[in-house]
């Protein structure tokens, strides 16, 4: 059937969308649920279109907070530092520290939020007239954070205080080797935590007792907090009459990295940051995220969450999964650029091995899941284990076989010499894969464990494999059933081949930037036909969508290859509903735009 309209919203509650009750991916359609009220009221206070106002009150944003939302500002957004837990401490003993001349260390993460992390704060000391040294574990040699040996070697050296970033808040073991060797140690993290560790200053929104209402920040976020706090201590001493007071602001573009590159939820004063922090990102001020951008063969333009998750994100992250884990963190610290253009060189190449070493352990353990029969399709969680994988890639293994099998998923690298399997895994929406690792390593079952709702890692004896396995099959089945009935399609509005165009694309473009907590639009196309498939290289499909009318839209599907959605794709032929993600098209200048493909029913099927 031609859709007369360009866009046309259907309202929630009518049933599964265009009654697609399973579509070609095991999952039905629905609208995504809005309140008429609100809906109406951002219409009339913001003058949005239905569609696009119908769109912000399904994500929940409240008639009040619709023009922070479309506009976030710090001014609005900003949480009082001291509403942070132990903020006012932290900053108080780092400005002590920096007037005394005390030796200091930044100890961060290997990741993007550490390395995020990590680069605020030595550029706020490097402001303030001292160069910090930075200390990132060895990711295969070390692993996650601190340990009683790091903190030993840092001592030994001469430190006197340790600022550990994203990490840290469950070190407990760490923090008192400190203790008894006069190390003083302030945290900065936001990683789940069973209690409070003893440390000269904790600062972590997801402690118990933090007021802050500020769990879903990053690291990085938390950072950028701090610095604000370090500005007001140093203000009250008059530190800044002989030198300007550092603009934080600048430093943006490294808390929106950490926002998402850590896929944190994109609400509040962290959408604000995130979406603040891109237009800085935008300026490419820094000089190590140009040298990437350059390195990778990429125009800086105007920066978004793909330049920031998938650029950039990517190469910052190879230092630590399959190099020397403080490269990411040097890169964004470095002013100089021909440095940064020596590491992102760096970077880029260890980013290429990375990705060989990904997809041949994706493939194994695709393998080992289903060739071996040990899939099974009631099991709540998927634990999949081999020798020799390696620790530094199983994270977007398991990223990477969540999205295949629709369910949490732990990867696991097994070292037979050393006795030891270290694990990391990605869960589904409503599925708190964190606090059931926690709870595993409350009930002896791990070595080390923790991590937040969506991923956490782990350490543990390989014999103890089997009763991991039961035990998070039994503590995440409820969880994970429920979260298997709301695993559907939310669809934002039904559009035409023909209505699928630039200005439409830049009309939602008013909701960015996209992630948890704020979804891209999704948007579907009924009864159209699939013309012209044909693969490219890495399992991906383009394709051709058409309507009866003659409207056609440019389509591709990710990662499709040998999937029931690809071969039905490959088939083109007969009417199907597609559901997907509208994109710039810019190729030559054309300006227009393509459906990333999200999924596929068949009408005949989908009922």
């Amino acid at each position: 059937m031609g859709l007369p309209d360009p866009i046309v919203s259907e309202q929630a509650g009518a049933g599964d969308y265009l009654g697609v009750a399973s579509s070609l991916t095991g999952r039905r359609w629905r609208a995504r649920p809005a309140d008429p009220e609100t809906i109406a009221a951002h219409q009339a206070r913001l003058g949005l279109s239905e569609p696009l106002a119908r769109a912000m009150a399904s994500r929940g944003v409240a008639a009040e907070a619709g023009e922070a939302f479309l506009r976030p500002t710090l001014r609005a957004l900003f949480p009082d530092p001291s509403s942070f837990a132990d903020m006012d401490r932290a900053a108080s003993i780092l400005v002590d520290a920096l007037e005394a001349g005390r030796p200091m260390v930044v100890f961060a993460d290997y990741d993007v939020d550490g390395a995020c992390s990590a680069a605020q704060l030595i550029r706020w000391f490097r402001h303030m007239g001292r160069d910090l040294p930075l200390y990132v574990p060895d990711r295969l040699t070390e692993g996650y954070g601190p340990s009683p040996a790091a903190f030993r070697k840092l001592r030994d050296e001469g430190a006197e205080l340790v600022i550990t970033v994203d990490c840290g808040a469950a070190a407990h073991d760490a923090l008192a080797a400190a203790r008894e060797i006069g190390l003083e140690v302030v945290v900065i993290d936001h990683h789940l935590m069973r209690d409070v560790p003893l440390a000269a200053a904790l600062v972590n929104p997801n402690r118990a007792d933090c007021g802050s209402g500020q769990g879903v920040l990053a690291a990085a976020g938390v950072t950028f907090v701090l610095l604000v706090a370090l500005n007001r201590e140093a203000r009250g001493r008059r530190l800044f009459a002989a030198r300007p007071q550092p603009d934080v602001r600048r430093w943006l573009d490294l808390a929106a990295m950490g926002a998402i590159c850590d896929v944190t939820q994109l609400a509040g004063f962290n959408r604000a940051l995130a979406s603040l922090g891109l237009r800085v990102l935008s300026e490419w001020r820094n000089p190590g995220l140009c040298a990437l951008m350059d390195g990778a063969g990429l125009a800086r333009g105007a920066a978004g969450v793909f330049e920031a998750g998938f650029i950039l994100g990517p190469r910052i992250n190879a230092g630590g999964r399959v190099g020397r884990s403080d490269l990411g963190a040097r890169l964004l610290s470095t002013d100089d650029p021909a440095e940064a253009a020596e590491l992102a060189a760096c970077l880029e190449a260890l980013n290429a091995e990375r990705k060989a070493i990904e997809h041949a352990i994706v493939e194994e353990a695709a393998l080992v899941l289903e060739r071996d029969s040990n899939l099974d399709p009631d099991a709540p969680v998927l634990v999949v284990a081999r020798e020799d994988w390696h620790p530094g890639v199983i994270g977007i293994v398991a990223s990477r076989l969540r999205e295949r099998y629709r369910k949490p998923v732990i990867v696991v690298g097994i070292d037979r010499a050393a006795d030891i399997a270290k694990g990391s895994g990605r869960s589904q929406p409503g599925v708190n894969l964190g606090r059931a690792i926690q709870a595993a390593f409350a009930e002896g079952l791990l070595l080390t464990g923790g991590g937040h709702a969506m991923a956490a890692g782990l350490t543990l004896r390989p014999a103890a494999l089997p009763e991991l396995r039961e035990f998070l099959c039994e503590r995440l089945r409820a969880e994970a059933a429920t979260a298997t009935l709301e695993d559907a399609l939310d669809v934002d509005a039904l559009v035409s081949p023909g209505g699928a165009a630039r200005a439409l694309l830049e009309e939602f473009a008013a909701l960015a930037p996209f992630g948890p907590g704020n979804p891209e639009p999704l948007f579907a196309l009924a009864d159209v036909r699939v013309e012209r498939p044909f693969p490219i290289k890495g399992g991906h499909l383009r394709c051709d969508l058409v309507e009866p009318g003659g409207g056609r839209l440019k389509a591709i599907a990710w990662r499709a290859g040998d999937t029931p959605l690809g071969r039905r794709l490959m088939a083109g032929g007969g009417a199907v509903h597609v559901a997907g993600k509208l994109k710039a098209d810019d190729w030559n200048g054309r300006e227009g735009v393509q459906l990333e493909i999200e999924d596929v029913a068949d009408p005949r099927r989908a009922a």
